[in-house]
């Protein structure tokens, strides 16, 4: 007798410890919950509110059928990389339709520099400065610049004041004369070459100033001469149309701000370097020297090489010609200037940035280049109050649902809705805490369709347990007392409980793989949930119920455990009983 009691305790396990395991892992999460500072979920831009962007794709001059799957999921993972970039982890990027894209910011971001990152779609370039001033000023008046030097540390440091050099500018960077009038710098500028290739390193007011601009310049430098002359960077219309639909090949005009917040412009080279040359591009902070923020640049191995050649061309050459523009969106991001080769295949900007500024210039050169030109077709903004009533009709939506179950559990399984409702409550609060700590951790947002998955997994949760009690009270029903049913019914419950959960999970996983946008929330809430499920069904309701099993209240039968005999139809065993007579005596008197 002694071999089937232990068998029979070895399949009971020890449930106070199973637990005690599950309480601990609650209390663990909870205090994590609490120590990270983020006590509630993050909320979607349906119910915080934000601003919704909608890109339209446009094919860039002279190219037919870029349009197409392939570039516009390159332009998907290029905005998604810059927004992540800003810290907007949550912010939403899918494709709608052929050609559009659609840009979700919750509220809480900063939208409008987002905005400024993701709606700068052009191709990032490198090209040489011809010449450049501040916009509307009566003077030529050198930009902030930088220095360069070939090793992999190499770096540029734009200055603090403009017009004036940085300390470290080495005497092959020397200003050239800032004294020449406005017209002559530009025209000087013009007369030469504008490919730095072909530059002799002579300062460009060495031409002479008394010769026409009509008699060396052909009619294309010419209309760009006027075009810089008509240039005014500080309309915003006028830095919008600069450079517009023109080609890498070929010069250009521009726009910039420098270091004191003013526009200037610029009359740029051809392309020299793209943006696609960049391998990545980083935001760090000098530890060791007084550089502070800079920004570092790798470059591919192509990248590399040209980069190399155009910077020891520029080195030949006096300021502003020393000097080369980061070009994105036909607007001057940066320009340092170089006094040597840059051949290490890295290279360093830096200056007076902060944070902020090294941030930006490094996201804009790590995620540049996109495939296509795209332009706001709409912008949209959801009040926080539209939100909030959105949320607010979503929770009163999961409490009818809740309280239905609740009341059918307590009607229809008496006794045992308390294990049920138990149950819910810890995989409420697991739920609500993971939730918690995915928002910082993987940039989880808890959108409308996701409370939408939340309110179907009660129903998920309550089948497991329905089934599980189901199976005991078969076995109740086959005559077997509470303790031997409760665990001769979980090995069938538990296979039907992990079958159910896996299909759900499967459907909740295709969902989340062929779908985009909230509809990936209702699916990653509903999977996670039904994971959730198979944890507490295992690790709190079986350990529960075999605990309560050795209980009077159930272990009886009391008729409102949920398991009394006489309601489930069991039918009590029948007795045989003897009838006593009296004794016959069959002898005659």
């Amino acid at each position: 007798m002694a071999a089937p009691k232990k068998g029979r305790q070895g399949t009971q396990g020890r449930p106070g410890r199973t637990l005690a395991l599950i309480l601990i892992a609650i209390v663990a999460l909870t205090g994590g919950m609490f120590a990270s500072g983020h006590t509630t979920p993050r909320l979607g831009i349906d119910l915080a509110g934000g601003t919704s962007i909608t890109l339209q794709a446009k094919n860039e001059p002279g190219q037919k059928n870029a349009i197409n799957k392939t570039n516009m999921d390159t332009a998907v993972d290029i905005m998604n990389r810059r927004v992540n970039g800003l810290g907007v982890s949550e912010a939403e990027v899918q494709t709608q339709g052929s050609s559009n894209i659609i840009v979700n910011i919750p509220k809480g971001t900063n939208s409008k520099q987002a905005r400024e990152q993701v709606g700068t779609t052009a191709k990032l370039y490198f090209r040489p400065v011809l010449t450049t001033e501040v916009s509307g000023g009566a003077a030529a008046s050198p930009t902030p610049s930088a220095t360069g030097s070939p090793s992999s540390s190499s770096s540029g440091s734009p200055s603090a004041d403009s017009g004036k050099e940085s300390e470290k500018a080495t005497s092959s960077s020397s200003p050239t004369s800032s004294a020449t009038s406005q017209g002559r710098a530009v025209t000087d500028a013009l007369k030469a070459d504008p490919t730095p290739s072909k530059t002799t390193g002579e300062s460009s007011a060495s031409a002479s100033p008394s010769a026409s601009a009509s008699e060396s310049v052909d009619p294309a430098t010419a209309k760009l001469q006027a075009e810089y002359t008509a240039l005014d960077c500080s309309k915003k219309t006028a830095r919008a149309k600069a450079g517009d639909g023109v080609k890498a090949s070929a010069p250009t005009v521009a726009c910039g701000q420098n270091s004191q917040g003013q526009w200037q412009k610029y009359i740029l080279g051809p392309a020299e370097v793209e943006g696609t040359d960049v391998d990545k591009a980083s935001a760090v902070f000098d530890t060791q020297g007084a550089a502070g923020w800079k920004v570092t640049m790798d470059f591919t191995g192509k990248g590399g090489k040209k980069f190399a050649s155009i910077t020891g061309k520029l080195a030949k050459n006096q300021s502003p010609q020393n000097q080369f523009a980061i070009v994105l969106d036909g607007e001057v991001v940066s320009d340092p200037y170089v006094s040597q080769a840059l051949t290490g295949g890295t290279a360093e900007i830096s200056g007076s940035f902060d944070q902020q500024e090294s941030e930006d210039l490094a996201n804009m050169l790590s995620y540049g280049a996109l495939p296509l030109t795209f332009t706001e077709a709409s912008v949209t903004t959801v009040t926080a109050a539209l939100g909030g009533e959105q949320l607010e009709a979503g929770l009163i939506a999961g409490a009818i649902g809740l309280a239905l179950v609740i009341i059918y559990l307590v009607l229809y399984y008496r006794g045992l809705s308390l294990i049920a409702i138990a149950s819910l409550l810890v995989s409420a609060v697991m739920t609500y805490v993971i939730m918690s700590l995915l928002g910082p951790t993987i940039g989880f947002a808890l959108n409308l369709p996701a409370v939408c998955g939340a309110i179907v997994a009660i129903g998920i949760t309550a089948d497991s347990f329905i089934v599980f009690f189901e199976r005991i009270r078969d076995e109740i029903r086959e005559g077997r007392s509470m303790r031997p049913a409760v665990e001769r019914a979980w090995p069938r419950a538990r296979r039907t409980i992990l079958v159910s959960d896996f299909v759900s999970f499967l459907a909740a996983a295709v969902l989340f793989v062929v779908t985009v946008g909230k509809v990936q929330g209702f699916a990653f809430t509903l999977g996670l949930t039904t994971l959730l499920d198979v944890v507490v069904v295992f690790t709190f309701t079986k350990p529960l119920m075999t605990l309560l099993a050795r209980r009077k209240f159930f272990g009886e039968g009391h008729s409102w455990s949920g398991l009394d005999p006489k309601r489930l139809g069991v039918q009590p065993p029948l007795r045989r009983t003897r009838r006593v007579s009296a004794p016959v005596d069959t002898k005659e008197a």
